[in-house]
């Protein structure tokens, strides 16, 4: 199906663009894990299960090259490392829970991360 006519090429890129940012795996989760504050890495590792440490540190610094997510080091013995929502990752905060919404009507119960729900549970159509 094309595109509504008032959806101009460079506004359906944008669209495109963010979609497969907070679509990628591990990403959406990892965002909503920081909805509620800073997190250390090993809090993060916690609320997400299944992500590696290799793939949580690629996704972070991942985000942080998209400017969604800030690494803050604070100087001390030990030094503490946090990671925090920027501005820009915080205004994804209403996407996000909207997500939630959906998911908790829809997702099949206890459906893995990646599955979709296909074959188990409900379906995910009305």
């Amino acid at each position: 199906m094309p595109c509504p006519p008032h959806r101009d090429e460079s506004r359906r890129a944008a669209y495109h663009y963010a979609v497969e940012l907070i679509g990628r795996r591990w990403n959406g989760a990892i965002l909503w894990v920081l909805l509620g504050g800073p997190r250390r890495f090993g809090e993060i590792a916690a609320a997400v299960p299944g992500v590696s440490d290799r793939m949580l540190a690629n996704r972070l610094r991942e985000l942080a090259s998209e400017r969604l997510v800030a690494r803050v080091v604070t100087a001390r013995m030990p030094v503490l490392v946090t990671y925090e929502l920027t501005p820009m990752g915080r205004d994804l905060e209403p996407v996000v829970e909207a997500i939630g919404r959906w998911a908790e009507r829809w997702a099949p119960a206890g459906a893995p991360p990646g599955r979709g729900g296909q074959g188990r549970g409900r379906s995910l159509r009305p």
